[in-house]
C-alpha cells in the first residue's frame, strides 16, 4: 500500500524531519564549495579526491565510538549538541575565507571537522528516527528522513553554487553555519529523548567491546557492512568527480556545478520517494540487491554522457538507485538486531561509509590516469560484478523481509 507520510503523522518526526532539512541544506552548500575550492586551487583531480576522503575518514574512525554513544546517552542530545559543534566549523571556515586566509591544508583540516561532527551525528539521526516511529515504519520513516537530506541539499548546491558566483565562498559558509544552527533549534521542540526500549547501561568501553559479540551473533550484519562499505567506495564516490566534469568535461563553470550537485539530490529524492511509498514491503532483500545492481550499471552509464542533458539524465538513475539501496541497508541493519543495539547497528553501518576515503582517493587517481568517464565506467563495472555475487551468493540476504 503506498502510504508515503505516514510517519510525518508524529509531531516529533516531523521536527526530527525539519532539523534534517536544516542539516542538508549546510552540507550540501559545502559539498559543492569544497570540491570547486580545492579543484579552483589546486587543479588537481586527485586533490579533489583528497578533500572528499577527508570529510569521510571520521566515518571510519568514529563510526564505531558514535555507535556506542549512541546507545549510552540521550539521542536528542547528543544530536543537539553535535549540530552546533557543526555550525560552529562552518563559521571559522567563513570568516577565514573572508579575510583572505586560503590555504588548502587548513580547509582540508576544517572538512575533516565537520566529517567528524557528520559521522556522530548521522549515527545518532539514523537510530532517533527509528525510536520514534517505531519498527512497523522505520523503512517509511528512515526514507523520509533521507528525503529530507536530498530535498535540503537540492536547495543547498543551488544555492552554493549561485553564491560563490555572486559573492564568493565565504559567506557561503556563514549562510552554511546558520543552517546547522537552524537546524538544532527544531530539535529544541522534540519531546522524545531518542533512547532504545531498553537503554543500555555498559560504559562506552563496553559497548564498544560488544561489536565483536554482535557480529558474532548476527553475521548476516558483517554481510550487510561490506556490501555497504563496497557500494560507498565504488558507487557513491562518483561525486567526487563533478567539479572535473563540470569544469573540463561539460565546461558549466560553478553554477552548473551546483545544478549538477542538485541533480544528484533530486534523483536521490526520487528514489526515497518511491521506496517510502512502498511502506511496509515484505522483499527487502531482494529489492536491495536490485537497487545495487541498477546502481553500478548507471555508473558505467556516465562513460557514454556526452553533454550535460545526458548527464543529468543519467545522474537521475543513479542517485535514486544510491539513496534507496543506502536507505534500505540501514534498515536492514536495524532490523536484524535487538532495540538496544540499534545505535550500535548504525555505529556499524557509519564504520562501513568510513572506507569511503579509499573510493574517494582512489577515484581522483584514477581519474587522473583514465579521465572522470573511464573512472566511473571501471567502477560501475565492478559494483555491478560484486552484486551479482552476492545476489547469487547470499540467500539469506535475499530473504530478509
Amino acid at each position: 500500500m503506498w502510504n508515503w507520510a505516514a510517519s510525518l503523522r508524529t509531531k516529533d518526526f516531523r521536527l526530527l524531519w525539519a532539523s534534517t532539512a536544516f542539516y542538508s541544506l549546510a552540507t550540501g552548500m559545502e559539498q559543492v564549495s569544497v570540491g570547486w575550492l580545492i579543484y579552483e586551487l589546486t587543479g588537481s583531480e586527485f586533490m579533489v579526491g583528497v578533500a572528499a576522503a577527508a570529510r569521510m575518514l571520521p566515518f571510519f574512525v568514529l563510526g564505531m565510538l558514535s555507535g556506542a554513544i549512541a546507545d549510552r546517552w540521550s539521542r536528542r542530545t547528543l544530536l543537539r549538541v553535535g549540530t552546533l559543534a557543526a555550525s560552529a566549523v562552518a563559521l571559522l571556515m567563513g570568516l577565514m575565507l573572508l579575510q583572505g586566509f586560503v590555504n588548502v591544508w587548513a580547509l582540508i583540516a576544517l572538512v575533516t571537522a565537520l566529517g567528524s561532527m557528520l559521522a556522530f551525528t548521522i549515527t545518532i539521526r539514523q537510530a532517533f528516527t527509528y525510536d520514534i516511529v517505531g519498527s512497523g515504519l522505520a523503512l517509511n520513516g528512515l526514507a523520509l528522513a533521507a528525503m529530507a537530506m536530498q530535498g535540503g541539499g537540492i536547495i543547498g548546491s543551488l544555492v552554493s553554487g549561485a553564491m560563490i558566483d555572486l559573492v564568493g565562498p565565504g559567506w557561503q559558509f556563514i549562510a552554511s553555519a546558520a543552517f546547522y544552527a537552524a537546524s538544532a533549534g527544531a530539535t529544541l521542540l522534540i519531546d522524545n529523548e531518542g533512547r532504545s526500549l531498553r537503554a543500555s547501561s555498559e560504559s562506552v568501553l563496553a559497548n564498544l567491546r560488544s561489536y565483536a559479540r554482535l557480529v558474532r551473533e548476527y553475521p548476516i550484519l558483517l554481510m550487510l557492512m561490506f556490501l555497504t562499505a563496497t557500494t560507498e567506495v565504488l558507487g557513491f564516490t562518483h561525486m567526487t568527480l563533478f567539479p572535473v566534469f563540470a569544469k573540463d568535461v561539460l565546461h558549466v563553470g560553478p553554477t552548473g556545478l551546483g545544478v549538477m550537485t542538485a541533480g544528484r539530490q533530486a534523483g536521490g529524492l526520487l528514489g526515497l520517494w518511491i521506496l517510502a511509498g512502498l511502506g511496509t514491503t515484505g522483499k527487502k532483500g531482494w529489492l536491495t540487491l536490485a537497487t545495487a545492481l541498477g546502481f553500478g550499471g548507471g555508473l558505467m552509464a556516465f562513460s557514454l554522457s556526452v553533454n550535460i542533458y545526458t548527464f543529468m539524465a543519467v545522474l537521475l538513475f543513479v542517485n535514486a538507485c544510491a539513496m534507496a539501496v543506502d536507505t534500505l541497508y540501514k534498515t536492514l541493519m536495524q532490523d536484524l538486531v535487538p532495540d538496544e543495539e540499534r545505535g550500535r547497528a548504525m555505529g556499524s553501518w557509519v564504520l562501513s561509509v568510513g572506507f569511503a576515503p579509499v573510493g574517494h582517493v582512489g577515484v581522483g587517481a584514477l581519474a587522473g590516469f583514465v579521465g572522470a568517464p573511464r573512472a566511473l565506467l571501471i567502477n560501475g563495472a565492478a559494483l555491478v560484478a560484486i552484486n551479482v555475487a552476492a545476489t547469487l551468493g547470499a540467500p539469506r540476504i535475499r530473504s530478509m523481509e
